[in-house]
């Protein structure tokens, strides 16, 4: 995994534009070993900020699903965060087959994961319908035979501090 990690203090910036965390990870396609470590990196970070445990759980959700998909899916992708005093955002983008019809996609159980995959246990089509249950704003870009770009925005403040 590469760890293109920037730390920003923020002085002088409003809090609007103060990054207070921006990573990025590559996740390489089929290395089921190395599965969730983006996600808990993510994760781990969230709880060093002092994020509240519900929003780094629903973050921790939507990166791992997201994951996943790359593993699973594709040849390989980078998952890239930025987090705000006001938002985290994750793009996650892959070098994969893309999705044919994303509306079915959405749908709870459906899975164009390969046999093997689900014998493993993965693949069981609930992935782009969590992302989207965990996540404030949800996007999804796609070229079939190209790959797959997600866009999830999850709020962090609803009027508190961090």
């Amino acid at each position: 995994m590469i760890d293109g990690k920037k730390e920003k203090s923020g002085k002088g910036e409003s809090s609007s534009s103060c990054i207070l965390i921006e990573n990025s990870c590559e996740i390489i396609g089929g290395d089921f070993s190395r599965a969730g470590e983006a996600s808990m990196r993510l994760k781990k970070e969230l709880t060093g900020l002092g994020i509240h445990e519900d929003i780094i759980n629903r973050a921790g959700t939507a990166a791992f699903e997201a994951e996943m998909n790359v593993i699973i899916h594709a040849a390989a992708g980078w998952m890239r965060y930025t987090v705000t005093p006001e938002k985290l955002r994750i793009i996650v983008e892959d070098m994969g087959p893309g999705i044919q019809d994303i509306a079915l996609a959405m749908k709870d159980g459906y899975s164009t994961a390969p046999e093997w995959v689900k014998q493993m246990g993965w693949g069981a089509g609930m992935g782009l319908p969590n992302i989207k249950k965990n996540s404030d704003e949800f996007n999804i870009d796609t070229v079939v035979g190209e790959g797959t770009s997600l866009e999830i925005i999850i709020n962090i403040l609803k009027g508190e501090e961090i």
